[in-house]
């Protein structure tokens, strides 16, 4: 005996599809909401007002051939390289989760060499790591991933 299709299992039919449809609509928005950790600026209009200043502040950073290399060593402390940084500038890292919930910590480096520094505690993870060096009035930033 063949069974016959009728409207109420169209009808079921419909309702499965559109209640996965919108199962994974809602876990693919609760996984984006999660993973975002907020604004990238408060007032697009007011950043590019700001734009050309940007572009001017880095061309002056970048005249000052200041550079780093940021890794970690093996016990998971940040080492930062430095090539052309002043022995007494003053180098501070700005540490930022890339993913998941928000967590911003300010690590003060250590000498550890004349163009060595390295983060006194450990910061295992993945990092988004921003360095800004300031000496003799001029200042320096660089952004770099870890982890």
């Amino acid at each position: 005996m063949t069974r016959r299709f009728t409207g109420w299992h169209m009808t079921a039919l419909l309702v499965g599809f559109f209640a996965i449809v919108i199962a994974v609509n809602f876990g693919m928005a609760w996984t984006a909401t999660r993973g975002f950790g907020g604004v990238v600026v408060e007032n697009s209009y007011i950043a590019s007002q700001d734009y050309n200043r940007w572009i001017d502040e880095q061309r002056r950073e970048d005249a000052l051939g200041w550079k780093a290399v940021v890794s970690r060593d093996a016990d998971g402390r940040l080492v930062i390289e430095t090539r052309g940084i002043p022995a007494d500038a003053v180098v501070v890292a700005h540490l930022r989760r890339p993913l998941g919930p928000p967590e911003d910590r300010t690590v003060a480096l250590v000498r550890s060499g004349p163009a060595s520094l390295r983060s006194p505690g450990t910061e295992s993870g993945r990092w988004i790591v921003r360095l800004e060096a300031s000496a003799d009035g001029k200042h320096w930033s660089h952004e770099a991933r870890v982890g």
